[in-house]
């Protein structure tokens, strides 16, 4: 192409340029500029005739005249010169120039397509020019074919693009049809979706909702250029071979063994609500369910709750009979069955009195399973802090209940899997299986069992454990001893320096006073160990030893304060003193 500056007298508006013959555009935006610095972006021209057409710059173009007009000084305009007998890159120039720079006519973007395809251009070469769907273009060409009344009707505004869209699925023949309806004063036109139904006989199915293949199927499909897939055209060919589809699902489920495969009338509901599930060996149907759109759906494994209640009330709920025959009657009512059970538990109780034995072992049994009347939680052992889960897995009184409880669950047939042996679920569980186990074990097993599960449920921070602690005896210097995680959290500056007081000495206490926590708690490590002096390595700090108590006066001290609350019960009266002997706290833990 040649550059040259051509006066805007020796120009006109090209016959290609889409937007040939419309009124003058709107030149607002880009006259003040043009007015200041002239034309800076060149022009697309070719020579029609005595003139050079303007392709690409038409507004351009106008507000060169509208300053030529201003000013009564001619001018001239930068431009690139086509050859003449391209008309193919000629439209491509005139669509990306008005596309890219404003917002064109729908219609004259699709009147664009349509020329470039009159002139040879495939669907693949035009996408391929404009960088768009092959899609894209094929609906452009659709929208070709609509009549020109019906272009107006929408360039004017009273149809919109979904009715618009759905007209490209209308012959010539259905589209004037269709106007005629608009135009009728006692008629009513469908629109967007509801014309879709119109144009296909009022039952719009779309090619998902088939069961058979597509492939043998040999009525009319419209392509729908604008929606997710395409429409029968004959509604009534597609319901015969739909139901020559839904016959075989039929035929397949009745092979499988279902007792009946109902198919419900079209556009029936199926009412989950008024049905209850039924497996296919307990006489379970199968409900097939159609819809108007085409869709299909198998219901498997249901029978009206009637039914299922009519059944249940002949084969009885204590059990179904032999061979599906009505189970007898029962020999006892409801009322008198309530009778005899309350009287039966009465006696029972009675005699579980005088056989603590067998007591120990009923209740060690519905304690681990969890049984009705029996509502218990193990204590789950929570921390906020990672460092205390992993001091407390690895220390040596976990360890040591970890193994009791292995030991627990083997002798009641429990998986020995981690986990607790208390049965964590929500629901009630039988615990006459566990009882007869239990039977078979010793006393000294069976309190084992009722040891581990005491642990378990045992509430952590609660007065009981101060109380369990100070009758066992609990060594606590054998079962625990300062680790990385209590360092670590030790962290009240006031606590470590009476810490130090107690492990080194009052006068090292005060002359660390001022030193950081860090150095503090060096001084602790290194007394436990035996750096420069004797070790200490059975030393424990205050919250535990057998009695805990506290380092500050007037401080909270939750451990301190659980023994405070229990200490009356076994220091305090002289009563309690026969507790103490080793012969009487044995018989309290046992």
């Amino acid at each position: 192409m040649q550059l040259k500056h051509i006066p805007i007298t020796d120009m006109k508006v090209s016959r290609l340029n889409m937007r040939h013959g419309r009124k003058a555009p709107d030149i607002s935006d880009i006259y003040p500029s043009i007015k200041s610095r002239g034309v800076l972006q060149t022009m697309l021209v070719r020579k029609e005739g005595s003139k050079y057409g303007v392709v690409a710059g038409r507004r351009r173009f106008f507000a060169l005249k509208r300053l030529a007009k201003e000013t009564g000084k001619a001018q001239k305009a930068p431009c690139l010169v086509m050859q003449s007998g391209d008309d193919i890159a000629a439209l491509e120039a005139t669509l990306v120039e008005n596309t890219t720079h404003l917002p064109a006519d729908e219609f004259l973007q699709y009147d664009v397509f349509a020329r470039l395809a009159s002139k040879g251009e495939t669907v693949t070469v035009i996408a391929e020019r404009f960088g768009v769907t092959e899609l894209m273009v094929r609906r452009v060409l659709a929208l070709t074919a609509l009549t020109d009344d019906i272009k107006a009707l929408y360039r004017a505004e009273i149809i919109d693009k979904r009715t618009l869209y759905a007209l490209t699925l209308a012959t010539k023949e259905q589209q004037e049809d269709w106007l005629t309806l608009l135009n009728a004063e006692d008629e009513y036109a469908p629109r967007g979706e509801q014309l879709k139904d119109w144009l296909t006989g009022g039952g719009r199915i779309t090619t998902d909702k088939a069961l058979f293949d597509l492939e043998a199927y040999d009525g009319t499909v419209l392509t729908d250029l604008f929606g997710e897939t395409a429409i029968f055209g004959d509604a009534d060919l597609f319901w015969t071979c739909q139901n020559e589809a839904i016959a075989d699902m039929a035929e397949r489920y009745r092979n499988e063994g279902w007792a009946e495969t109902v198919v419900l009338e079209r556009g029936a509901h199926f009412l989950t609500w008024e049905h209850g599930k039924r497996s296919r060996k307990d006489g379970g149907k199968v409900y097939i369910e159609t819809r108007h759109d085409g869709s299909v759906t198998a219901h498997e494994g249901y029978l009206p709750s009637k039914d299922i209640e009519k059944i249940e009330r002949i084969l009885g709920r204590g059990g179904d009979g032999e061979n599906g025959k009505p189970a007898p009657k029962p020999e006892m009512s409801g009322p008198l069955a309530e009778y005899v059970a309350l009287h039966r538990h009465a006696a029972v109780r009675a005699s579980l009195c005088d056989a603590p034995g067998v007591a120990l072992r009923l209740a060690v049994a519905h304690l681990v399973t969890r049984s009705d009347n029996w509502r218990l939680d193990v204590e789950q052992q929570r921390t906020r802090k990672e460092a205390t889960a992993e001091s407390l897995a690895a220390s040596a009184g976990e360890v040591k209940f970890a193994a009791h409880r292995a030991k627990a669950k083997a002798l009641i047939g429990q998986d020995d899997q981690d986990g607790s042996l208390v049965a964590e679920n929500a629901f009630p569980a039988d615990p006459c299986e566990t009882f007869a186990r239990l039977l078979a074990l010793s006393d000294e097993e069976v309190l084992h069992v009722l040891a581990v599960a005491m642990g378990e449920t045992l509430q952590a921070g609660s007065p009981a454990v101060e109380a369990a602690a100070h009758v066992t005896d609990t060594d606590f210097a054998a079962l625990w001893s300062p680790d990385e995680a209590f360092f670590y959290l030790l962290r009240d500056k006031r606590v470590i320096n009476e810490v130090v007081a107690e492990i080194a000495s009052p006068s090292t206490a005060r002359s660390v006073l001022t030193d950081t926590g860090k150095a503090q708690k060096s001084v602790i490590r290194n007394r436990i160990a035996g750096h420069g002096c004797d070790p200490d390595p059975d030393w424990r700090p205050r919250w535990m030893r057998q009695s805990p108590s506290s380092y500050l006066d007037g401080a909270p001290c939750p451990p301190a304060e659980a023994w405070e609350a229990v200490r009356g019960l076994f220091e305090d009266s002289e009563d309690r003193a026969s507790l103490e002997t080793p012969e009487a706290k044995t018989a309290i833990a046992a």
